[in-house]
């Protein structure tokens, strides 16, 4: 399996969503085709100052986070690694079956590099994702 976040030096990242159940709804069966899972759930704990957050993940270790804050940020775009096309393809579609806006279909996109395969959608927020594969055929 692709390594999450591979060659960086970043450990995880939390989204601000606006509303927690509806992205977790969505996320979870788009991630779940890229073999990213539900790795932990925690519960918001106001006496704490602890948000509401779903973590996600490869293995043990969650490193894509939903936090409910009710107000996102702009222009925000998330890459997920697939090991092959077939990955990028079945991304595409369970983002479309889970609400998702399309941007760019399955596609070489030879103007990152001649392998870049990638599907581009919009999530229910507006958060633009990717599916990318940059294995050669």
């Amino acid at each position: 399996m692709a390594a999450s976040l591979a060659g960086s030096r970043i450990d995880h990242l939390n989204l601000a969503v606006p509303d927690l159940e509806r992205s977790v709804a969505f996320y979870t069966p788009v991630l779940e085709v890229l073999g990213i899972t539900t790795l932990l759930a925690v519960p918001a704990d106001p006496d704490h100052d602890q948000l509401a957050m779903h973590g996600y993940g490869v293995g043990y270790k969650p490193f894509f986070w939903l936090v409910e804050q009710g107000r996102m940020g702009e222009n925000v775009h998330l890459a997920f690694t697939s090991d092959d096309r077939d990955g990028v393809h079945r991304f595409w579609d369970a983002a479309l079956a889970a609400g998702a806006r399309p941007q760019l279909p399955p596609a070489v996109h030879e103007e990152y590099h001649p392998a870049y395969y990638g599907a581009f959608v919009l999530d229910p927020d507006g958060v633009s994702l990717e599916a990318v594969c940059h294995e050669p055929v």
